[in-house]
């Protein structure tokens, strides 16, 4: 029987990998549509992703073991298909991340289902990467990261602080359950909204179903009405055109007394090696519409004239592990829950998490955590790990 025709091309491209076709090593490539060969050259990121949650291909052994061996290779770098480029001209012709927009990765991603969430996040329901310096667990790394962020805020009692981007509620209802703080707390997402207004029912937190921009624009008690403000993975859907609008809208929420330096700004976010305006195609079209990670580059630069930078703390590494946590959460739940989520789902769901572990096992992606002050820590700022 012949060679598909394109066999050839594919093969040379994942000897780089060290992936063979039909091999049975962990991270090598079982085909089971001949087809799949065509489609990888002609749609690069986007036709892999689609033909495995079309069941056109399996890895021998975890997804994530064949996907860090591509991604450490760099072969996404050498094949670009069509969804790439559009992408590239969308984003530099337009915004992707307007006002209006911001709303539709809450319908199309944070809405999907708090049982979703809930089967694969843990007992806290954390979207973010957790802190495993010293912890054993996912809730005990959750856990050690929402204390690391209010002690690197150095929140007290009676503190008035914003969570931008708030999902389930959990990170202020800890501040508020274990510091005494007051809160604000904004998401594009009505079920996460719903939820979070549960979780913190008897504490002092006020959940809103808002765009950060919305943030103190008319005056009110948003403008300059926080001591600390926190975003916990919520940075990488603002998006590089607006970087600079969403660093003036914390500024202008944040309360600025001269003598101390005024408050303090924690950003969690992931973060890429180079700048780019986009994101990957699949990622784009299946989970995160219009989101981009920003650079390194991109901060500081945006961070420029606004702030100071207190502290730049990186983690990748914990992603990896956080995630690892989550899919066997949700391999474990799978039978659990609603038919709704059908095999194609359950595929591309399986796929979004293994794509996500290559990226930070080879360290393709990062995790940051910064703490701004808008003038400088009068004396310094004590680092805290």
């Amino acid at each position: 029987m012949a060679l598909h025709p394109f066999r050839h091309r594919v093969e040379h491209l994942l000897t780089a990998a060290d992936i063979a076709i039909g091999g049975a090593r962990p991270g090598d490539l079982q085909v089971h549509d001949e087809r799949l060969y065509a489609r990888l050259l002609a749609q690069g990121s986007l036709g892999l992703g689609e033909s495995y949650m079309d069941g056109w291909w399996d890895p021998v052994g975890p997804l994530d073991v064949l996907l860090f061996k591509l991604l450490d290779a760099h072969l996404d770098q050498q094949v670009h298909g069509a969804a790439e480029l559009l992408d590239f001209i969308r984003a530099r012709l337009s915004n992707l991340q307007t006002q209006r927009r911001s709303f539709i990765v809450g319908q199309r991603h944070y809405d999907l289902g708090n049982d979703l969430y809930a089967a694969m996040l843990g007992a806290r329901l954390v979207y973010s990467c957790g802190y495993w310096r010293e912890a054993a667990d996912l809730d005990a790394a959750q856990e050690a990261k929402l204390d690391l962020v209010c002690r690197k805020l150095g929140l007290r009692a009676g503190m008035r602080a914003l969570d931008i981007g708030c999902g389930w509620g959990e990170a202020l209802a800890f501040a508020a359950e274990r510091y005494g703080i007051s809160g604000v707390g904004v998401t594009v997402s009505e079920r996460q909204a719903a939820y979070a207004r549960e979780r913190c029912v008897g504490l002092p937190v006020e959940i809103r179903v808002q765009d950060y921009r919305a943030l103190g624009a008319d005056g009110g008690d948003d403008a300059a009405g926080f001591d600390r403000i926190f975003s916990l993975g919520m940075f990488e859907h603002v998006g590089v055109r607006n970087y600079r609008t969403y660093f003036d809208v914390v500024r202008r929420c944040l309360r600025d007394e001269a003598a101390t330096g005024g408050g303090l700004f924690l950003l969690h976010t992931i973060g890429g090696n180079v700048s780019v305006d986009h994101t990957d195609p699949w990622i784009g079209r299946y989970i995160f519409p219009n989101s981009m990670l920003p650079s390194m580059r991109q901060i500081a630069s945006a961070c420029e004239g606004r702030f100071v930078v207190e502290d730049w703390h990186g983690f990748g590494p914990d992603y990896d592990r956080t995630l690892q946590a989550w899919r066997d959460n949700i391999e474990r739940a799978w039978p659990t829950l609603p038919p709704s989520y059908d095999e194609r789902f359950r595929r591309m769901w399986r796929y979004y998490l293994s794509a996500s572990m290559a990226a930070f096992r080879s360290r393709r992606t990062q995790l940051w955590q910064l703490v701004l002050s808008p003038r400088g820590v009068p004396g310094g700022y004590a680092a805290v790990r």
